[in-house]
């Protein structure tokens, strides 16, 4: 008996001796669509995300000459419809109608696309996080913050599953009877349909806004977005984020601050492949609606020299779907952002 107990004594020694080794905590991999331009190296935050810049930017090339391409299609379409004005009777009024049928036809299917492409990309981050908040809840976790990580995970999970949700499957989709609505206005004249037009529009503007004060409040509370950097540099991609996303760039502006701090804290951590796959994903997407917002903006304001108010406001009001579209996308990406680095300033 006393021999059983001394050899199992000693097959307990030999156990709890074992060397426990310590457990790698690794980001999981990126998004199919975003592996063409995720970086060689990580090891550089700023490297790396230049190289991520210049993959995305060499893909956009034929996004800009196809909007382009539309865009001189609907300045003729506009010429036109302006030169047949100067006739009297029906032929007037029938070319105004005429014409934002045209246009609305021509604008509407890159709209299509990109509402296609900004839900589809909502959708892919949505899934990513899923992902990713585990492991870095796991990596802070193992570093003592077992209950600020289990509040943080709790809290960006919440916020994203309400988020994303929204705005895939009611936001996104309100872009089409908002349109469906400028056109009416613009084809008919009731001014009816111009202020449903514009209470879709401020409905879908209050929400987004709403729901972004909400995060960035509650990460603020709890300390996490919070830090310093340099002041030049913070201020001018505030700046650049204010001007770049319509609707919610002023409150993305103010909580970015909270991944430009942290970017020293991303290294040799999971965080940074985190971030940099996140990012590979966003920006194609984001830049190729960007383009159709930017071109149209333009196109509405040639347009303005010489055709119609009405068919004008139309041009512009497509110009107005696309920035809300951006908005809905750069809200997930940065909300996925600032929780990452949240989880980063635990672990590092």
């Amino acid at each position: 008996m006393k021999q059983m107990t001394l050899l199992f004594a000693l097959l307990l020694v030999f156990f709890l001796a074992i060397p426990a080794s310590a457990v790698e905590i690794t980001a999981p991999e990126a998004p199919e669509s975003a592996k063409d331009h995720m970086p060689q190296e990580t090891d550089s935050f700023g490297e790396a995300l230049w190289q991520l810049l210049g993959s995305v930017l060499k893909t956009l090339r034929p996004d800009l000459k196809a909007a382009c391409g539309v865009s001189l299609s609907v300045i003729t379409a506009v010429l036109i419809v302006s030169l047949l004005r100067t006739f009297s009777g029906s032929v007037k009024s029938v070319s105004e109608l005429g014409g934002c049928v045209v246009i609305a036809g021509l604008l509407f299917r890159n709209a299509d696309t990109m509402i296609a492409q900004g839900t589809q990309t909502i959708r892919q981050l949505s899934d990513y996080g899923k992902l990713l908040w585990p492991v870095m809840t796991a990596a802070m976790a193992a570093q003592g913050g077992v209950t600020t990580s289990a509040a943080l995970y709790t809290a960006t999970a919440g916020f994203d599953a309400i988020l994303s949700s929204l705005i895939s499957r009611v936001l996104a989709p309100m872009i089409y009877p908002f349109l469906a609505l400028s056109l009416g206005n613009s084809a008919v004249g009731e001014d009816i349909l111009g202020k449903m037009r514009d209470l879709l529009k401020n409905s879908i503007s209050w929400c987004l806004k709403t729901l972004l004060t909400v995060f960035t409040t509650y990460m603020s509370i709890t300390g996490v977005v919070s830090g310093t950097t340099d002041a030049v540099a913070l201020k001018a991609a505030r700046v650049a984020i204010s001007s770049m996303v319509p609707v919610v760039g002023g409150i993305l502006s103010d909580a970015s601050e909270s991944v430009l701090v942290s970017t020293e804290l991303a290294k040799n951590t999971a965080g940074v492949y985190g971030i940099l796959a996140v990012l590979a994903a966003f920006l194609e997407p984001f830049f190729r609606i960007g383009i159709q917002y930017l071109v149209l903006k333009a196109t509405a304001a040639v347009c303005g020299l010489f055709g119609t108010k009405r068919i004008t406001d139309l041009i512009g009001d497509f110009s107005c779907a696309m920035g809300l579209l951006l908005a809905m996308t750069g809200s997930v990406c940065l909300m996925l952002l600032i929780s990452t680095v949240c989880f980063m300033k635990g672990v590092g």
